[in-house]
């Protein structure tokens, strides 16, 4: 490895960056000036745009995720356009994408979706692009959060109208046959164990549901009493320990479970919720 690339592996690692090889190697691509990828073993120091390189591995070293340094995030098939009003979207959340179309195979279905917090709005445009005749709405508290997600669907869905709408929970009464929804769910003291990345640059907002963690089921549970039809099908994100506490929650407004569905990591990652009776077991 040249002089260049150990100095600026160095940098990384003294500043605790995670997996800093693969991290250095991902800026020197973002950075490049030429078509291949840049790998160490060649590399040329007038492979990359020596200016931006340095811009952004200051920015890494000083904890900024490389998605916020350069406003892109890879979700599903998509490439989104992220800043610091959004999260990043998760690859856990394509499970929510994956089970929408188990439940739901026939994509040419006129159907009516509702996104609750949208954030980047990743699940709405993600669904959009695999359900053409859908009509979709989503949902947010956040202002910055709407614009973000408006230039995305202008990027990646353009010939198609999504309804966005500021608020908490949207107030014109209608009902839908898909509800998704990746609500803020960490208590306060799993915030405090965050990351710095996180911390500094993803929205607060985005990430607490109160001292608890459960503000916002107990409030999406309240609305979807009037919104679910006998065949609606809501599909919610939740944190890996929050599976029977928020199935409670549910249950009390007679919303049952039909799978609860775990991630790649084998974690409780999603509710998948039905005004119809249907009983499961949580480990």
């Amino acid at each position: 490895m040249n002089s260049f690339l150990q100095d600026n592996l160095n940098l990384l690692q003294n500043k605790n960056i995670p997996c800093p090889e693969l991290e250095l190697r991902v800026l020197l691509n973002k950075t490049s000036v030429i078509d291949k990828e840049i790998i160490f073993s060649n590399f040329e120091l007038n492979s990359i745009d020596l200016k931006a390189f340095h811009q952004a591995i200051k920015r890494r070293a000083n904890n900024e995720p490389i998605s916020k340094i350069f406003n892109e995030k890879k979700f599903w098939k998509y490439s989104f356009f992220v800043n610091k009003n959004v999260l990043d979207p998760r690859p856990e959340t394509e499970l929510v994408i994956e089970k929408v179309i188990k439940y739901f195979p026939k994509k040419d279905e006129k159907l009516k979706i509702l996104d609750i917090c949208t954030g980047s709005g990743c699940l709405a445009i993600s669904l959009a692009r695999e359900y053409r005749n859908a009509k979709i709405t989503a949902t947010d508290i956040s202002s910055d959060a709407l614009k973000v997600a408006q230039i995305n669907a202008n990027k990646l869905c353009s010939d198609k109208e999504i309804q966005f709408v500021k608020c908490n929970l949207i107030k014109n009464i209608d009902t839908y046959d898909i509800i998704v929804s990746n609500p803020p769910y960490l208590s306060d003291l799993e915030y405090k164990k965050t990351t710095k990345e996180i911390q500094s640059y993803e929205p607060k907002i985005a990430l607490i549901g109160g001292i608890d963690g459960l503000k916002f089921y107990r409030n999406i549970a309240n609305f979807l009493t009037e919104i679910l039809s006998s065949t609606s099908i809501v599909f919610i994100e939740i944190g890996n320990n929050q599976a029977k506490e928020v199935m409670k929650i549910f249950k009390s407004k007679k919303i049952k479970c039909l799978e609860l569905a775990k991630d790649i990591q084998q974690l409780n990652r999603l509710l998948i919720l039905q005004k119809n009776q249907y009983k499961i077991n949580v480990d």
